[in-house]
């Protein structure tokens, strides 16, 4: 008997390697890319933040002199800082807005919705493009497409991109405009919102907007929380508009943090100081998830869960 259960074990045991020999070996195209291009690529920029590489030469150790000169020697640091969290402030919740509204004007039952649905989304599949960001700023020129309809009004427009006060707002506008993957995140949202919650509220005598404020917005409050988190973390990271449609000017109004992390590694050759600006950008970017995660339990509901987190 007992040599029978040993027997049984061991045969178990063999198939369940078997098993998980094949599927280490189904997974090992993408084992293999995350280890060669994601995570060595990540721990050689950890190791080159702390040394002085200027690519023509060998990294040479500095300890936390980049992290130093970040802080008590860069004077573009803040600015670019200050320049990347107001495009984030204001563009985040402008898209998320924005993308909620044309949601729930697509959460209908009407003729061609579908089509609807799909012109909506499509700016969305170009919006990031280099295309996109040149015919941004040809529309935005002095002579451009903007002025050109303000000129109907007897309006003389200006240079919208080429003016430090008004650039940043075209960056933020062309993010607004992107809205078509956030919008389709939130319709996936409303579609499970039971009806009967708006059908009950209907018949107690609940208008449209008490049912947007008591019912939408706290059922959609996890998918909100979702596209505010991939939001934030998105926008940190803006390169190509401020690179393509302003060049992170004039006078440094759109002289992004990602656009300055570029200029340090593959303009002036300091790699190992971009590395540090990298990582200091992560570190940024997970503080302020996790102030998100911590935060959302005031606000997001679970329905599993019987209420808030």
């Amino acid at each position: 008997m007992a040599s029978g259960r040993w027997y049984a074990f061991f045969k178990r045991k063999r198939i369940s390697d078997e098993n998980n020999l094949a599927g280490f070996l189904y997974i090992s195209p993408w084992l293999v890319g995350f280890l060669l291009l994601t995570l060595w690529p990540i721990m050689q920029s950890f190791y080159l933040s702390f040394t002085d590489y200027p690519l023509l030469r060998d990294p040479e150790w500095v300890g936390t002199e980049n992290y130093g000169r970040i802080f008590g020697e860069d004077p573009i640091f803040m600015k670019s800082l200050g320049v990347t969290f107001a495009y984030v402030l204001f563009s985040v919740p402008l898209k998320l807005f924005f993308s909620l509204m044309v949601a729930i004007l697509l959460n209908r039952e009407i003729r061609g919705i579908s089509f609807y649905r799909t012109m909506v989304y499509i700016p969305s599949l170009i919006g990031g493009s280099v295309a996109v960001a040149v015919l941004w700023k040809n529309m935005f020129g002095m002579d451009g497409y903007v002025n050109h309809m303000l000129g109907w009004f007897g309006i003389t427009g200006i240079g919208w991109v080429s003016n430090p006060n008004t650039a940043l707002g075209t960056l933020i506008l062309l993010a607004t405009w992107q809205f078509g993957s956030t919008m389709i995140i939130f319709l996936a949202g409303l579609k499970q919102i039971p009806r009967d919650l708006y059908e009950s509220s209907g018949v107690d005598g609940a208008s449209k907007i008490r049912q947007f404020f008591h019912i939408t917005l706290p059922m959609l409050s996890p998918v909100m929380f979702f596209n505010l988190v991939l939001g934030i973390i998105g926008s940190f990271q803006m390169f190509n508009s401020a690179f393509i449609i302003t060049g992170g000017g004039p006078a440094n109004s759109t002289y992004t943090y990602a656009l300055m992390l570029y200029d340090k590694a593959f303009k002036n050759f300091e790699m190992g100081y971009a590395s540090a600006l990298a990582w200091l950008l992560l570190f940024l970017i997970a503080l302020l998830t996790a102030v998100n995660f911590y935060a959302s339990k005031y606000w997001v509901f679970y329905e599993s869960e019987g209420g808030r987190k």
